[in-house]
């Protein structure tokens, strides 16, 4: 009988035998803040490994959240990876209780924004867009002290805001993290508001202008990246 343990410890021999040091440092030039420590097991034996897990028929999405409360808090990366790539995989069987442990593995382990954003965009991105939760459910984490669930706050609502067109509704859901201090959630918020502007430029121009005086630059700098220069003279901060 598999256990989350057994299965646990299977997936970690998997990656130490699959272990490949070229591809950690091909790969860490992509996270300068820190947050990656690999073994360096390809995408592809990654998608094969999981798949053969799931075709095991014990396992279903109740075995899987049990072993990612195992995997997310590991150091490696792969190990979070492992937890992403099942829950993904079982997204027809999702409840608003999955949704509540899914939060939480900000708590545990989710500390890099490749993470962030698959999780959000492969993920979370589901449940709003299948009406599980209701996005308004998520504006607690506007106020979170980690980063990173910050960060997921306007990445999750970029699937939603492409399929609802409420660019007004969700750029004011996401104002409280305009003066936020951290990289991370800066570019966040500037990547919602870049993909916003593409839809319907006129509430989020207002919105730039009312900030760009004071909010971090990084945010203008995703927000304006697909307009012309002569646009984006218009973000620019008084001197």
């Amino acid at each position: 009988m598999t256990t989350p343990q057994s299965l646990h410890a299977e997936i970690i021999a998997f990656c130490k035998a699959n272990a490949d040091e070229a591809l950690v440092k091909k790969y860490s030039r992509y996270f300068k803040e820190g947050g990656y420590d690999a073994y360096g097991v390809s995408y592809a034996l990654l998608q094969d490994k999981v798949k053969s897990i799931l075709d095991n028929p014990e396992i279903d999405l109740a075995f899987i959240m049990k072993i990612s409360r195992l995997l997310i808090p590991g150091s490696k990366y792969e190990e979070a990876s492992f937890a992403l790539m099942m829950v993904k995989a079982m997204k027809k069987h999702y409840k608003p209780e999955t949704f509540n442990e899914i939060g939480d593995w900000f708590n545990i382990g989710i500390r890099n924004w490749a993470h962030t954003d698959a999780l959000c965009s492969e993920i979370i991105s589901v449940f709003l867009l299948k009406n599980i939760i209701d996005y308004k459910e998520i504006g607690y984490w506007k106020l979170g002290m980690n980063k990173f669930k910050r960060r997921a706050v306007p990445v999750s609502l970029i699937k939603l805001m492409k399929e609802t067109w409420k660019v007004r509704e969700y750029v004011n859901f996401i104002e409280p993290l305009m003066m936020d201090p951290e990289r991370e959630v800066q570019q966040g918020v500037g990547w919602f508001l870049r993909e916003a502007w593409k839809i319907e430029p006129l509430p989020v121009e207002e919105f730039l202008l009312k900030y760009k005086d004071t909010a971090p630059r990084l945010i203008f700098q995703y927000a304006t990246e697909k307009m012309a220069p002569a646009e984006k003279e218009r973000f620019r901060r008084k001197k």
